[in-house]
């Protein structure tokens, strides 16, 4: 028997779901809030049940019987792009849909360069951009809500196959006239009483607790933001210093003012930044194309430098 729904009434579904309000799925499918809050009902109709539980001011959530459906309506579109991409791979060329999901203070250094120079190589394919926490790019590899992720290595990562692009040695910024700045490098126990600045979001102070406690001190922390630039303006305006894990590529504030690198004596680790996919899933044609480009464009000291 024929399907009474269609694939585009489980797209805005599945964006729903994801995003978590009729607004945000618009945005993400470019369509109306009315046409997703339509469509969805419409299915739910032919359905017969209720997908949603919709929340005046408070976006929706799932039902029990939308969270089973969840999994196969996922499926079900992976499988329609791949009947799409396996046609036109028949010409030749590499089509469909890929999400890419990247640690959010990677987005900035990272997505632009990756989006530009695949999409030039391969134009059919529809790239789509989620961002967020490390955990939160986890679990969405896992659920399936994207097929890679641009990701840092700590630790074992139950449930995800990983490729590392490169490896950076933690670091410290200070403001250019700080004693320390024109040294050849400093032990994080002899700034352990000045005031440290970091991101607000995740890993950033896991990172500062271990590495603290590898030079055998305690951090500071002064400061919390979650805004990496408004970090480096701080410093650059003396108000502290901060780790960072790979280069900035460059050595002054957004407000013009200079900074100073300064490498770490201390025995820590190298940080690996690395793309990586949920282990119980075969990448796509386009997943591995574009993990090879990461790896070509990224890997080796001509990639371009990231931050913490």
């Amino acid at each position: 028997m024929a399907a009474n729904f269609s694939l585009r009434q489980l797209e805005y579904f599945v964006a729903v779901a994801d995003t978590g309000s009729m607004s945000a799925a618009a945005v993400r499918c470019h369509a109306s809030q009315a046409g997703i809050s339509t469509a969805i009902a419409d299915l739910e109709r032919r359905l017969g049940v209720q997908l949603l539980i919709r929340r005046r001011a408070k976006g929706v959530a799932l039902t029990e019987a939308g969270s089973r459906i969840l999994g196969r309506a996922q499926a079900m579109l992976t499988q329609a792009d791949e009947i799409t991409a396996g046609a036109q791979a028949e010409e030749g060329r590499l089509a469909g849909r890929l999400t890419i999901g990247c640690y959010a203070a990677l987005t900035p250094f990272l997505i632009p360069l990756l989006v530009d120079g695949f999409t030039r190589l391969h134009p059919a394919v529809n790239l789509e951009l989620i961002e967020g926490e490390q955990d939160e790019m986890r679990q969405a590899l896992v659920q399936g809500s994207c097929d890679i992720a641009l990701l840092y290595a700590f630790g074992d990562e139950a449930g995800l196959s990983r490729t590392t692009l490169r490896a950076s040695r933690p670091y410290v910024i200070v403001a250019a006239d700080h004693p320390v700045a024109e040294r050849e490098s400093v032990s994080l126990a002899e700034l352990a009483d000045e005031p440290l600045i970091i991101c607000a979001e995740p890993p950033a102070r896991h990172n500062a607790d271990h590495w603290f406690s590898l030079a055998g001190a305690r951090p500071n922390i002064r400061y919390r933001t979650s805004s990496i630039e408004a970090v480096r303006s701080m410093v650059a305006r003396g108000l502290g210093f901060a780790t960072l894990i790979q280069t900035w590529p460059t050595d002054t504030s957004v407000e013009g003012l200079p900074l100073a690198s300064v490498p770490l004596s201390d025995p820590l680790d190298d940080v690996e930044l690395v793309i990586a996919h949920a282990s119980h899933v075969v990448p796509t044609q386009r997943a591995r194309a574009f993990l090879q480009y990461a790896e070509k464009t990224l890997a080796g000291p001509g990639g371009p430098d990231t931050v913490n």
